[in-house]
């Protein structure tokens, strides 16, 4: 720097005097010229330490050395000094960005147009109104139980359950009004119905369904009275059934190939089976695949609590269910049953072609004690008293069912919240509105909790809080027919919703019990629920969270807890279907199934004493484990799903592949493309998250980019290889049909037992057990392994950011 000033001052003494020229740009009319200015100074002594000003003088008029001469110095002492001269500005500009910078960052949390993200490590957010400060999430949450405590959450329920409200009837119409109603009253942006024309399935009260024993001619003589004459199986196939009968335990296919084992044949008779374990539609459809006649299912005391201080089922009773293998409307399979909807003459696969009848417990304890045969094995045995429980046959039946089918009109309610920041994004939560029955525990409880729910968001709206993402409340109709409304929803609005829905959660069968807590959902929202569990008390272990409850004799939480998404919840279609990930949340019994589900003694006071009272306690910890869950998903900067999920959910299932790798490698097949996509998306996914955790959240264009790439990654696991037509659950790990991981681990089970004779045969109506068939095979192989690549690939973000290593 010194040198600098030395260069600075010597210039200076060989500058001109008191007489100059200078040249000005001037701009306007006259840019570009020059103009000539005089300018006349009093020539005075120079400090010698004064800094000249840097002007760029003219040149000396002609024939003048001197000026020349100085002109000369001047240029070469700019030369000398310009990279001095940069590096000072260099220097200057870096300390004032620097400056400028840590002042912004540290002004940012103030803003009022901004919003952190509401995580584990970032507990705390912006509100929208400015002027209220800094809203951490303490104050959420505390403000969100605050409004949740305001309500009549018991008193809604009670009132619920003693509506009459079946899909279709008058008191249905009449509940509908009154729900939409409520949400009128309250803070919402939209409320509006949508309306459907569905197929629904009722009993003929002019030719109710029948049940006779069959005399030595063939014909049906004694009438066998069905105690509960209004409970049936809506969806089954009509018309009537004769043969003998056997008992099958719960209809699984592993039952009935053990029927076969044991030498009790189960094609063209009439098989009897228990409640419980799989679905009635499963029951039915396995019953179906090995030739029998038709199907009776009855509740077995053994199946339901002892305890003598819970009350039990009447003997008497009959459970109602559907068997429509799927969801929806079966008569409009893949298309939305809005009302002068043109469709196709079809019916969905799934419609059973063999008749279904629930009886009563009295009923099949008769049935039991005519059966001959092996005795069952012990696990097979009941609770029914006097029945020696032997597999059969005994004697001939002939069943009757002569439901007929009702074009019904139902309807959908909507409320909706709309986001401020990213309002087409949608976090749906719907709980079913109609009931067979009383159906307190089926929908009541759902319908009570999802209307307090939206009271209590509405209070917060009122109070400044206005989610990220739009909170969209849905009451369906038709739940009880398999989850008609809300899968004709899905089919109507199929092309939108897997891009704008973030989540579902289902608010149905949310309270059976009290002792164990269940999360049936995607994998994608377990590590969202373990961090939910750990700010919810407990409703029956007081000073503990439900985390530390179902923790406690198990140090693997999820293994306790989660379970995958069942086809009769109305959360499966929007997973398997549409590609969303959902979520339905289940206290119940410890290792008893609740007994009035889906009966008339599903009441209100039947639930509160199976409860012992704590029925308003554990709705309401229903309610604010959903409530924390929905402010999480709606608000949080970044979606708090978890993609490496996935990972592990693909290594647990070819883990189960590797036992049989010596014998697809004898035949010249391989795993190893399913291994590779595997690592490829592992890492798209960890590629995903240090991208995520390197950026800067307040980049609101980034954040939404990455918010896209996390909320699709449900629907990349729906594979494109196949017909929604003819395969609509396409979901590679949760839906049905050739093209899923349960599929191809099925099928190469079969190397260890091609050598076995085939189970079925042609003379009995049964297609035969295929052996392993190698092209069979390698087109599972192919539909997994480029469903899961494409995943990885649509994971990975742009085309020039794809990593693949095939």
């Amino acid at each position: 720097m010194e040198r600098l000033w030395g260069l600075l001052q010597g210039a200076k003494r060989l500058s001109p005097g008191p007489s100059q020229t200078i040249y000005k740009h001037v701009e306007g009319t006259q840019q570009g010229r020059l103009q000539e200015e005089e300018e006349d100074r009093e020539e005075v002594a120079e400090p010698p330490a004064r800094l000249c000003p840097m002007e760029l003088r003219g040149p000396e008029p002609r024939g003048s050395r001197p000026g020349r001469q100085n002109l000369g110095l001047w240029a070469a002492a700019g030369r000398r000094a310009t990279p001095y001269l940069v590096l000072m500005a260099l220097l200057i500009f870096t300390g004032a960005f620097l400056l400028g910078y840590v002042a912004f960052r540290g002004s940012c949390q103030a803003c009022g147009d901004d919003v952190l993200v509401v995580s584990e490590d970032i507990n705390y957010e912006t509100s929208l109104d400015a002027h209220q400060g800094t809203l951490y999430w303490s104050d959420l949450q505390a403000m969100f139980l605050r409004h949740l405590g305001e309500g009549s959450l018991e008193d809604t329920i009670r009132q619920t359950s003693l509506r009459k409200r079946m899909a279709g009837s008058a008191g249905m119409a009449a509940l509908a009004q009154d729900v939409r109603a409520a949400l009128l009253r309250q803070k919402l942006d939209h409320v509006w119905t949508d309306t459907h024309y569905v197929g629904l399935q009722f009993p003929d009260p002019a030719h109710p369904n029948t049940l006779h024993w069959v005399d030595a001619a063939g014909e049906p003589g004694e009438e066998l009275p069905l105690e509960d004459p209004d409970v049936y199986c809506p969806y089954s196939a009509t018309g009537n059934a004769t043969g003998e009968l056997v008992y099958a335990h719960y209809g699984r296919p592993e039952d009935l190939q053990h029927l076969r084992a044991r030498g009790v044949e189960p094609a063209g008779r009439l098989l009897l089976v228990r409640l419980g374990l799989i679905s009635f539609a499963q029951k039915v459809a396995s019953a179906q695949d090995f030739g029998a006649q038709g199907v009776l299912i009855y509740p077995d005391p053994a199946d339901f609590s002892q305890d003598p201080h819970k009350p039990g089922l009447s003997s008497h009773r009959a459970v109602y269910g559907h068997v429509h293998l799927g969801t929806g409307d079966p008569y409009t399979p893949g298309f939305p049953s809005f009302n002068q909807t043109q469709f196709p003459p079809v019916q969905s696969s799934g419609l059973p072609s063999i008749p279904a009848q629930p009886i009563s417990a009295d009923i099949a304890s008769l049935l039991l004690r005519k059966l001959e045969g092996p005795v069952t094995p012990q696990e097979w045995q009941g609770r029914l008293p006097g029945s020696p429980y032997r597999l059969g046959p005994g004697p001939g039946l002939h069943l009757g069912v002569n439901n007929h089918r009702v074009s019904t009109p139902i309807n959908n309610i909507f409320g909706c919240i709309e986001g401020r920041s990213e309002p087409d994004h949608y976090v749906v939560i719907g709980a079913q509105r109609d009931a067979w029955g009383p159906g307190t525990a089926k929908s009541a409880v759902g319908t009570a909790i999802l209307l307090e729910l939206v009271r209590t968001f509405s209070s917060m709206v009122s109070n400044g809080f206005r989610p990220r993402r739009s909170l969209l409340f849905i009451s369906w109709d038709g739940g009880d027919f398999g989850s008609v409304g809300s899968t004709e929803w899905l089919e109507g609005y199929l092309s939108l919703l897997h891009l704008k829905a973030v989540v579902y959660v289902s608010l149905d069968n949310t309270v059976l019990g009290d002792d164990k807590f269940y999360a049936k959902t995607s994998p994608l929202l377990i590590s969202l629920i373990e961090n939910i569990l750990k700010q919810v008390d407990s409703p029956n272990q007081s000073g503990q969270t439900l985390y530390e409850q179902v923790a406690f004799n198990n140090h693997s939480w999820d293994a306790e807890v989660i379970q995958p998404l069942p086809m009769d919840s109305s959360a499966y279609s929007f997973t398997a279907f549409a590609g969303v990930p959902a979520v339905e949340f289940s206290f119940v019994e410890d290792g008893q199934v609740y007994p009035f589900l889906h009966t008339k003694e599903d009441t209100y006071d039947n639930l509160h004493k199976m409860l012992q009272g704590r029925l308003p306690a554990v709705a309401q910890a229903v309610a604010q484990l959903t409530g924390q869950l929905l402010i999480r998903l709606s608000h949080d900067h970044l979606l708090p799903l978890d993609v490496g999920r996935y990972g592990d959910v693909v290594l647990r299932h070819i883990s189960s592949l590797n036992e049989f790798s010596g014998d697809l490698k004898a035949r010249g097949l391989t795993l190893q493309w399913v291994y590779s996509a595997r690592g490829d998306y592992i890492r798209a996914a960890e590629k995903l998250r240090k991208e995520i955790y390197s950026s800067e959240e307040s980049d609101e264009r980034l954040m939404r980019m990455y918010n896209v790439r996390i909320m699709r990654v449900e629907f990349y696991f729906l594979s494109q290889y196949v017909s929604p037509a003819d395969s609509p659950f396409r979901h590679i790990f949760l839906g049905h049909g050739d093209h899923t991981l349960g599929a191809l681990l099925d099928h190469v089970r079969l190397l260890r037992s091609s050598g076995s004779k085939a189970l079925g045969t042609a003379s009995s109506g049964v297609a035969p057990v295929l052996a392993f068939q190698e092209s069979r095979f390698r087109r599972q192989l192919a539909l997994l392994t480029w469903t899961l690549q494409g995943a990885a690939n649509a994971l990975s973000g742009d085309v020039w950011n794809i990593d693949n290593n095939f």
